[in-house]
């Protein structure tokens, strides 16, 4: 039984050292993705917020029409097409 517990050992060695380097593979393959990344997170944080408060996107839009009225309506038309893309992308 010992025989099979060495065989065990020695693959279970050679699992590890496979699994490091597969990890570091990964680290260097992913780090230039890292602050692509980070600024989505950043992106989704937002999102969710002004999901939870959609009294400060009225009052963000209520300035901007005061601020600027010619390019309002430019602005919302975009503002519906990307609403109305969100909801198909969470639909499918």
């Amino acid at each position: 039984m010992s025989g099979k517990l060495t065989q065990l050992s020695k693959r279970r060695q050679q699992l590890v050292a496979q699994a490091d380097a597969q990890r570091a593979t990964l680290v260097d393959t992913l780090e230039p993705w890292r602050a692509r990344l980070a600024r989505v997170d950043r992106g989704v944080a937002v999102l969710r917020y002004v999901r939870r408060h959609p009294v400060l996107m009225v009052g963000a839009s209520l300035l901007v029409a005061a601020l600027r009225p010619k390019r309002v309506g430019r602005w919302l038309q975009r503002g519906l097409m990307i609403w109305q893309l969100g909801r198909r992308l969470r639909k499918h």
